[in-house]
């Protein structure tokens, strides 16, 4: 991932949208976001999640490293900061993913989360029993 010096300040009002970045101020940049979100992942979750987790943010970082598009980085590092802020502060339970989110994905976006989805019912449904 190529870092332009204007990318690594952006603000909600220099990127257009205000109501997805409600809560952050700026973006951190790619290196020290992916550092944060494994040091959540270690503080917030079980040791089987973390593993998935950690290795999903890892090919995730990794895959995107070459990605030159500006909005495309910006969205990539603004979804991954909403992703730590929430599980540092524990408002993820209960959200649902909305329907616009849900439209833009691909086909293999959606069978990974219809994956993890049944990893986390199967993991409830033997922790339960």
């Amino acid at each position: 991932m190529r870092l332009f010096p204007r990318l690594l300040y952006a603000t909600p009002s220099t990127m257009g949208s205000a109501s997805s970045l409600s809560e952050a101020l700026a973006l951190l940049p790619p290196i020290p976001l992916y550092r944060r979100i494994l040091r959540v992942h270690r503080r917030k979750l079980d040791p089987e999640m973390r593993i998935l987790g950690d290795s999903y943010v890892k090919s995730e970082f990794r895959a995107h490293r070459s990605s030159e598009n500006p909005l495309h980085i910006i969205g990539f590092l603004t979804e991954w900061q909403l992703y730590a802020q929430k599980i540092e502060g524990d408002a993820w339970v209960g959200d649902k993913l909305d329907k616009a989110k849900l439209d833009k994905m691909s086909d293999q976006q959606l069978g990974q989360l219809y994956e993890l989805m049944q990893a986390i019912r199967n993991k409830d449904g033997e922790g339960g029993k």
